[in-house]
């Protein structure tokens, strides 16, 4: 079976295929395999990393959350790559007011906080518990995003949390309340709430992750994070 080529293309290889279109006809296989080819190196070149904004729930330094959004921007350079993870300072927002709000627009520091976030592909929380629920920054930060419009609506998201106890499981189950209402979109597997202080040690003294299995476990988060995120942009990973 032959076909003949008639239509336009603008890649210099289509050029040879049309020249020679005018006086001949080509095998199908031929032309699908050269277009096919022509088209990967397009999407290669393309190709860009998913900005993933990360929002750390505590403010201290040597907190373990911040521990593993080191450990994940680790990951993110090594075994799981296209990822551009940045953790968005939530620090510097003022507590929400909404006479801060003034023509429409928002405190600086406001407004470039929620530019990042609207930004990005999906979010990453490292969410602490506090009494049952996420903490005072984390929430605040939460409500200035949502504020109108939403900048947190049909973003994908993770979350992961460390701690005594649960290792932070009933934050999560309160953030994802949360998330309903924002129209943000959760993983659902794998879930990621760690024991602190439950041997083997997970953190030396600054608050770097040092497990390797609780590596292994974040890792998988990145990983389904990513294609969670692409199936929500209906591509493929």
């Amino acid at each position: 079976m032959a076909v003949h080529l008639s239509a336009t293309f603008s890649h210099p290889l289509s050029c040879i295929i049309c020249r020679r279109a005018q006086s001949a006809f080509f095998p199908v296989q031929y032309l699908l395999l050269k277009i096919k080819s022509m088209e990967l190196r397009a999407l290669h070149s393309e190709a860009k990393p998913l900005k993933i904004a990360a929002l750390c729930g505590s403010l201290r330094k040597a907190s373990y959350h911040r521990g593993l959004l080191r450990s994940a921007i680790e990951l993110s350079k090594s075994s799981v790559t296209g990822l551009d993870i940045e953790v968005v300072d939530i620090e510097p927002l003022p507590f929400l007011n909404t006479d801060l709000e003034v023509d429409n627009t928002y405190p600086a520091t406001v407004e470039a906080f929620r530019k990042k976030i609207l930004e990005a592909d999906s979010i990453l929380f490292a969410s602490p518990e506090y009494n049952y629920s996420v903490t005072a920054p984390l929430k605040n930060a939460i409500d200035w995003a949502s504020r109108p419009p939403n900048v947190w609506a049909d973003k994908p998201a993770a979350i992961i949390s460390t701690g005594g106890g649960f290792g932070g499981g009933r934050a999560q189950f309160h953030l994802r309340q949360i998330g309903v209402f924002l129209d943000l979109h959760f993983i659902n597997k794998p879930e990621f709430f760690i024991n602190a202080f439950q041997p083997p040690a997970k953190f030396d003294s600054e608050g770097n992750l040092i497990d390797e299995s609780t590596k292994e476990r974040l890792k998988q988060v990145l990983i389904s994070l990513k294609a969670f995120t692409f199936r929500l942009k209906g591509k493929d990973c």
